[in-house]
């Protein structure tokens, strides 16, 4: 996620801020989740920022879950949910005025793209929702990597600052012009 949070820094220049959480527990099985890291994180950012600041919040696996089902709480603007692993009922949250991109890679082994989309299309009920598929990127985004940084940070800065992506004809660019799906 390094490198995704750089990209977010030089995609904003100078405008967006960037917290990296590192989640307390491993899994999604005990009684503390990385869900609960995630709504401690968005307090102490709230506590520093002016009250309408909008947040973007990032995630690979379970933490695109985690961002996933933090998409309806107070301030957060936009989602990027990198090869989230996701029950389908996932997407059963209220994230009104919430943007989200979920990319997965068609050749991902260890979080199913089939539960992502069936997240996304139950999502779609009060947020804005696209999905991009990388075709042969796995879960670990390694082969491609260089594309799942720049979607991550290019959906972050357009939806945080309105801005523009650099390319107006590809996936991205379909996505915020509300096409539900691409593949790239």
């Amino acid at each position: 996620m390094i490198p995704i949070a750089h990209r977010v820094v030089r995609a904003g220049r100078g405008r967006l801020a960037v917290w990296r959480l590192l989640n307390s527990t491993r899994g999604w099985g005990g009684t503390h989740t990385p869900l609960d890291d995630v709504h401690w994180a968005l307090e102490r950012i709230r506590a520093q920022l002016p009250p309408s600041t909008p947040i973007g919040l990032i995630g690979h696996s379970l933490g695109g879950r985690a961002a996933i089902l933090s998409s309806g709480e107070a301030n957060v603007r936009n989602v990027v949910a990198l090869a989230p692993w996701l029950h389908p009922r996932d997407g059963d949250v209220d994230a009104s005025g919430c943007r989200v991109l979920f990319v997965h890679g068609s050749a991902d082994r260890v979080a199913s793209p089939h539960r992502a989309l069936a997240a996304a299309e139950r999502l779609s009920r009060t947020a804005r929702v696209g999905v991009i598929r990388v075709d042969h990127g796995g879960h670990a985004m390694v082969r491609r990597h260089r594309t799942f940084d720049g979607l991550a940070a290019g959906f972050t800065a357009a939806t945080l600052l309105d801005k523009a992506p650099k390319d107006s004809r590809g996936a991205l660019a379909r996505i915020l012009a509300d096409v539900s799906f691409a593949t790239i």
